[in-house]
């Protein structure tokens, strides 16, 4: 198996108002199901041939130095959407999204 470079498996950090709501769970205690959620998520845009185990690595590799531990991984294939621009029609491209589930505790602060 050939090793990637960690920015190779993690092209960015995905920013969206959804992803937003999931990093603030931990923080919200406004219902008792919400509570139960007591580990940080982060979404990320990664290579489409990564594997789970190998996204792992990446990011504990990126940010080694806040010491984190990736508890979980999830993956979610999005697929290509049709789009027209000025009378045009074309396509959006298609990518791969990571969910990473944290160690209780543990923040990243920043972009990726």
């Amino acid at each position: 198996m050939i090793r990637k470079h960690p920015y190779e498996i993690i092209k960015s950090r995905y920013v969206t108002e959804k992803a937003r709501v999931m990093e603030g769970l931990q923080n919200n205690n406004s219902n008792p199901s919400i509570r139960k959620c007591n580990t940080p998520k982060y979404v990320f845009l990664v290579d489409r041939e990564a594997s789970k185990l190998e996204i792992a690595h990446a990011i504990e590799e990126i940010y080694a130095d806040k010491n984190i531990k990736v508890i979980g991984v999830n993956t979610i294939h999005v697929k290509p959407k049709q789009r027209t621009v000025r009378g045009r029609r074309g396509m959006k491209k298609a990518f791969k999204k990571a969910i990473v589930t944290l160690k209780p505790g543990d923040v990243i602060e920043g972009k990726a």
